[in-house]
Formats: C-alpha cells, structure tokens, sequence
C-alpha cells in the first residue's frame, strides 16, 4: 500500500515538482529577442557549450528506461544484457567522423532535421519525406518507454491503482507538466533539467555499487546467486556467460544499436545544438564516461538476483512486470530516505530524453510536411507555433501507447524502432560523405530493408508473453536454412539488405542515364565552423544566395 511508502511518495513529489519547476524557469535562461524561431525553440539557439551539450546529450541517450530495462534484462537473461555497454562505446568514434560534418552542413544552411540535410543533398522532397516520417515513427515508441520508467518506480511505491485510469492518473499529470514546460521553454528545458537529473543517477549508481555488496556479502556472492538462478533454469541463452546459442545475437545487436542510435533524430537535435565542431568534438571524447556508468547500472540486475527480488505482477493474469525489478532492490535494500531519491532519479531520468524526442518529432512534422507540402510560405513564428503544438500531439500519442497498448508490446516497439530507424543509415549518415547512391536507390533500398525487417519481425513469436508475432529483434538463423540455434539481430541483416539493394539499383539507374536529384550543398560546407564566414551569425532561415565558395577550405571526398 502507499501508506508504507510515504517517505518516498513525499521525497519524489518534492524532488519532481522542484525540477519541473526548473523547466519553467528555462524559458528566461539565454531567452532571445524572440522565441518564435525553430532555431530558438527547438534547437535553443544553437549556442550550447561543452558542458551544457554534454549533459543534454548524455540525459538524452541515456534514460529511465535505461536505468531500469537494461538491469531488467540482466536479472532474467544474463549476460546478454550487457550488449547496452559496448555498443554505447562503438558509437563515439564512428560519430565523431560523422557529427561535426552535419554540424557544419546544417549551419550553413540553417538545417533542423536530418530530413532537412536529405532534401538538400540528394533533391528529392520524397526522400525526405520518407526519412522524417520513419524518424517520427521510430521515436513514438521511444518516448512511450519513458513513460514505462516512470510507472515502474510509481507501481513500486503503491501509487498505481487497479483500474486502468487509477493506474494511469499520475503518469498522465506528470506527462501534462512535461508538456506545459516543453512548449513553453523548448530545447531549453531539458538542457537545465539534464543537469539535476545526471548529477541524481550519479550519486544514486556511486552509492549503490559500494553499499549494495556490502549488504549482499560481495560481488563474489552475488555473481554466485546469478549463475545458481541461470543454471536452474532451462532457456538455452541465459547465463553470466555468453554461448554459441547468443554471441551472434550479442555481436550484431552492439554493433547494428550503435549504428541506429545517432541516427535518431532526437540524438541529433542536441549535436545540432552545440556551439561549434570543437564542442562536438569533445563531447565524443568525453561521452564514454555515461558507458561506465551504464555498466554499474547493469550490474544492479545482478544484485537484484542475490537480494531475492520478485518483481510485480504485470497487467495481464499470471505476468510479470520486469521493469520493477530495479526499484524494488532499492526499496528493499536502502532507507527509505534514499530509495526516494532513486525514485526520483528514475522519474526525472524521464523528463529530459521525453522532451528532447517531442521537440525532434515536432521539428520533423513542421520542417518536412507542413512546410514542404501543406505551406510553404510559413514564416519562422508559424513554423515554431506549428512545432509546439505538434510535440504537444506526440506526448499524447505516448501517453496513448502506454494507457491502450501492453506495456510489454511498446517495449517490443521500441525493439522494432531501432530497425526502423536503421533505415536512414545510407542517406543520413553515408550521405554526408558521398552522393554516389541515386536518390531512386536510396528510396528502393529503404523499401526492400524496412520489407524484410518487418517481415523478420513478424515471425519472431514471443515465449513469455505467448505472443505469436513481433516478439523481439533475434532471429533464428534456422529461418534462414542454417543448421544452428544461434540468432541475429534483425536491424543488423535488414540495413546490409537495404544497401545492397541500392547499390545494385544505383548502378542499373545510372547505366540508364537516369537523372539525379541537385545537391544543395558545396563541399566546403561540410567543414563550416562558429565564426565562419558562410556560417550565419544569428539563428535563422538560409540566405536565398549563397556566399562564394572559400577556396581556402578543404575539399572532401565525395
């Protein structure tokens, strides 16, 4: 009951309250002349230094669903779970090679969203088009999972009720302050917020990784604990250790999630963001410093295994609901006092990647279909109103995921939204270094690769659930006629496909003399930088001519 809880409801309430307050105040930090802009609003002016970014884009790549899905993940399979670290650490270098060249273009040109670079390079309204509604798609599910965070921690302390609008009551006020500070300060509010939030899940994390093998008799014991619990069970990939039945699924899983998680489009509201290149560059640096903390919070799923959690029943008969298994270590292990800060770590764990995601969902609809194709004359104060009101629209539709879909299923969502997303891999991120793929291709290849991706999903069933269909992302290999029991990430196969395809598409289309679609861009706008001549010096929309090229740059190869 609530009542035995009280000491965390009121240490969360306060906490949460305090820091939601900070996202009201946000809307007068560095406030312009005027807010009425994309570039203030939903990019917050593009003038973030190192230290804000770093705290923006670490609060927005990790999140509540983080600090309880992938400690979930280890306490029911293992090490499997742990494929969240490395793939967190693959990321960096790749990105470094590939941020600061969007940076520079999307200054020049006053870019918004990875659609709006698309449209430019390649000439093509339809690629955009296609690459801002699988943007939308992806991060709908995405911003769902934050809700998922937050339910957890309030079902642990009681507050959740059993009817459906008693159990959903206090996400939906918490997601309706979320989006009364959103649409009143923009990029600005998760920027102040991201501060408080990190500094709690550090605190939380250092503090539990010391305290909690004290309590349990050491780590020794408690990775004792969990190799008893998987050895008794029967599932062929649980383990401490990874086999022969999940290193395929481990291996291409890291690799195809780093690929796929700058590719989000709120992933690059915040690089966009940034002051200059040398902020970006530094951020990548320094970014890793969230993957060890990452692998601590994994751990935790361990400890929960030796502290004997059981997690709570889920919504249908006989489930469970694994998400609640870091809150109740802590309400079990820790004081009162403290496992309410941790709640509170988790709920404003939320609030910061929730709205960086409405703002880059909103940024995509206004940018790449109001704009482009219901008005194209819409000033720089339409385009803001427009966003504010389409981000107002995605929170619902989140919320919406939650009170109407099994939370199970929008965790499947999410699964199925990194394959998605994966799909934008050759126009937005190859297309900042090349523009050999046809535009025809890239749209055939983004077909042939979300086809297949779907259709692999389709077929995976789900054991736990006894869901017959989009069950997970591993694949079996015997689908594909392979003698084994070992299995593949699906996003991995489905973006190899989707270049392939247009490759082999580019070279037919170009042996028939089919014409391209213009690019937009020079090559020395690939390396703009703050200060820069043919960079503008206030936000706003691109010049209708361009500046000369400065030959003093140099040039890429494209």
């Amino acid at each position: 009951m609530w009542q035995d809880h009280l000491t965390e409801i009121i240490i969360f309430t306060v906490l949460f309250l305090a820091v939601s307050g900070v996202g009201f105040v946000a809307a007068r930090w560095r406030r312009p002349d005027n807010m009425l802009h994309l570039d203030e609003w939903g990019l917050g002016g593009r003038s973030f230094g190192g230290w804000i970014t770093w705290f923006l884009i670490g609060g927005d790549l990790y999140t509540a669903y983080t600090f309880v899905a992938v400690p979930a993940l280890l306490f029911g399979a293992g090490a499997a779970g742990f494929f969240a670290v490395p793939y967190t650490i693959i990321i960096y270098p790749l990105v470094f090679l590939v941020l600061v060249r969007l940076w520079s273009v999307s200054h020049r040109h006053s870019f918004v969203t990875p659609a709006d670079f698309v449209r430019a390079r390649f000439g093509s309204p339809t690629l955009a088009l296609i690459i801002a509604i699988t943007g939308i798609v992806a991060t709908m599910p995405y911003i769902a999972l934050q809700l998922v965070g937050i339910e957890a921690v309030l079902k642990t302390m009681g507050v959740t009720g059993e009817s459906a609008i008693a159990r959903h009551l206090p996400i939906i006020v918490a997601f309706a302050i979320l989006a009364a500070y959103t649409y009143q300060s923009g990029l600005r509010a998760p920027a102040l917020i991201a501060f408080v939030k990190d500094t709690l899940i550090y605190v939380v994390i250092l503090v539990a990784i010391f305290y909690l093998p004290y309590k349990l008799g050491g780590w020794g014991a408690i990775f004792d604990a969990a190799d008893a619990k998987f050895k008794a069970t029967p599932a062929p990939g649980d383990g401490i250790l990874l086999n022969g039945n999940n290193q395929w699924q481990y291996i291409t899983l890291a690799f195809g999630s780093a690929l796929a998680l700058f590719l989000y489009p709120h992933s690059l509201t915040g690089v966009l963001a940034s002051r200059n290149r040398g902020v970006i560059k530094r951020n990548m640096s320094a970014l890793p410093a969230y993957s060890l903390l990452l692998g601590l919070i994994a751990l935790l799923g361990y400890a929960a295994i030796a502290a004997g959690v059981k997690p709570l029943p889920g919504t249908k008969a006989g489930s469970v609901d694994s998400n609640t298994v870091v809150p109740l270590l802590f309400d079990s292990q820790f004081p009162s006092w403290f496992a309410g800060i941790a709640f509170a770590a988790v709920g404003i764990g939320a609030l910061v990647p929730a709205a960086i995601m409405s703002i880059a969902a909103a940024n995509l609809f206004t940018r790449n279909i109001y704009k482009e194709y219901l008005r194209r004359d819409a000033s720089p104060a339409q385009e803001a109103n427009v966003s504010k009101i389409a981000s107002l629209v995605v929170k619902v539709g989140a919320v919406a995921c939650i009170v109407f879909l099994d939370p199970q299923f929008s965790i499947d969502l999410q699964l199925i939204g990194g394959v998605i997303i994966l799909q934008t891999l050759p126009a937005v991120a190859l297309g900042l270094y090349t523009r050999w793929f046809h535009r025809g291709a890239l749209v055939t290849g983004w077909v042939a690769g979300m086809g297949l991706g779907m259709w692999m999903l389709y077929v995976i069933p789900n054991a736990a659930t006894k869901r017959a269909h989009f069950g997970g992302s591993a694949f079996p290999l015997a689908k594909f006629g392979f003698d084994t029991q070992a299995t593949v990430y699906v996003g991995f196969v489905a973006v190899l496909v989707n270049l392939v395809v247009a490759a082999l598409v580019t070279l037919a289309l170009r042996a028939g003399n089919v014409p391209d679609g213009p690019d937009g861009t020079r090559p020395d706008d690939y390396f703009a930088d703050e200060g820069d001549a043919r960079v503008p010096a206030q936000a706003g929309p691109a010049p209708e001519e361009e500046a000369p090229a400065d030959d003093t740059q140099p040039a890429p190869k494209v």
